[in-house]
């Protein structure tokens, strides 16, 4: 494996680090959109958990194999490219930076409860259901309309469907008031088990949420395990489907079509979604097979111009199946991985160390303070593992 690319030769380290200059990531030169409102204030860097599954892997930049050819140009702000089978991360943009999901945090609803729920039971829509923001993406459910689950699913991975949302959390949460709550509590537990720890979920279906924020390794590590489950596949790769007609309610049915274009553009296409909101910008979750491999692009913080986020992740899966096999900057963890060592991250609402209140993106990380830094010993020094996942440099044959 050729060594990770983490900065460029001659490029000056920061004042009194020794750490080199992030890469940028390659941009294409366009104008920012007028009246975009501003990000929203991630949690400060940890200097852990940005290392989760490889120490090259810490950077707000571009990392990728020595070597390799450039990634294209794309507008995502962080992205990454990895190989669903092997785990093998073959590059990426700031992989472990905070930002907001939009509606690809429905593959974490998914990879939470798709098992929990019979897809051929029937449902009866609450008004609850319906409390979206107005405007929000829809698939047209009707309160007191009776609707299969499978339906449901496919709303919410066709037509982003937020109502779909609702409803499906509230039955995985015990069908009461309470049922959402419970559901996103649960996705929260998820992405831990599998050690998405940048991943804090307030919403089930993506809308905007204070607090709420992922990176594009942790959305990796989330499509794996719903890309693990075969209805989750069969859903994200069905190209269109019917909404049943409610006699009861005098309303007929009609079609809704899968808003990935991947699907119907991309050779070997499997299937992904969609995101977008005006805070959190456009997001994309895409995965494709070729010559027996199979690879999934995270990105966000994309805008549409010149290329929509789909098209996007396309360019960056090219890139990937360009690659040699055994070409690697880092690794998905695993949650056997996860099982073995305590969370090495604070989730997000969780109040950062004094130190880091004040640490800017583009400044050197401050100094843990010293009863954060015995913790992160303690941590260190209990679980020789968490060392293999976070620091280990894989050993494997060169290119030939």
């Amino acid at each position: 494996m050729a060594a990770a690319v983490a900065a460029q030769p001659g490029i000056a380290a920061r004042a009194g680090t020794g750490k080199k200059a992030d890469i940028p990531c390659p941009k294409p030169k366009v104008a920012p959109p007028p009246n975009r409102p501003p990000t929203p204030v991630p949690p400060p860097d940890d200097p852990v958990g940005s290392a989760i599954g490889g120490d090259a892997l810490a950077t707000h930049g571009l990392v990728i194999p020595a070597g390799v050819k450039q990634p294209p140009a794309v507008t995502a702000t962080t992205w990454m490219v990895a190989d669903l089978d092997t785990g093998e991360v073959l590059g990426g943009c700031g992989p472990h930076v905070f930002r907001t999901p939009a509606s690809v945090q429905k593959t974490l609803l998914a990879a939470t409860v798709i098992d929990k729920l019979d897809p051929k039971q029937q449902m009866t829509v609450v008004p609850g259901d319906l409390n979206i923001e107005p405007g929000s993406s829809a698939v047209g459910l009707l309160v007191g309309g009776k609707y299969p689950i499978s339906t449901l699913w496919l709303g919410l991975m066709l037509n982003s469907g937020n109502d779909a949302a609702n409803a499906l959390a509230r039955l995985a949460g015990g069908g009461g008031p309470d049922g959402v709550a419970k559901t996103v509590a649960a996705m929260n537990a998820t992405a831990r088990r599998i050690g998405a720890y940048q991943t804090h979920a307030v919403t089930p279906s993506g809308l905007d949420g204070k607090g709420q924020f992922t990176s594009a390794y942790d959305l990796a590590l989330i499509a794996r395990v719903a890309f693990a489950n075969a209805d989750f596949r069969r859903y994200v790769l069905t190209e269109r489907a019917q909404m049943p007609a409610q006699p009861r309610l005098k309303k007929g049915g009609f079609q809704f079509q899968n808003e990935n274009k991947l699907i119907f553009n991309y050779p070997g296409a499997l299937g992904g979604k969609t995101g977008f909101t005006t805070v959190a910008r456009h997001s994309y979750v895409g995965a494709a097979q070729r010559n027996g491999r199979r690879l999934v692009v995270t990105l966000l913080g994309a805008e549409a111009r010149p290329l929509r986020g789909w098209q996007q992740g396309a360019a960056l899966l090219d890139w990937g199946f360009s690659l040699p096999r055994d070409e690697s900057v880092g690794k998905l963890v695993s949650p056997e991985d996860v099982a073995a060592s305590p969370s090495p991250t604070p989730k997000p609402t969780d109040p950062a160390p004094q130190a880091a209140t004040t640490t800017k993106r583009d400044d050197p990380p401050q100094a843990l303070s010293l009863a954060a830094a015995g913790s992160v010993a303690l941590v260190l020094a209990a679980t020789p593992l968490l060392l293999l996942i976070l620091q280990r440099r894989r050993r494997r044959p060169g290119r030939r």
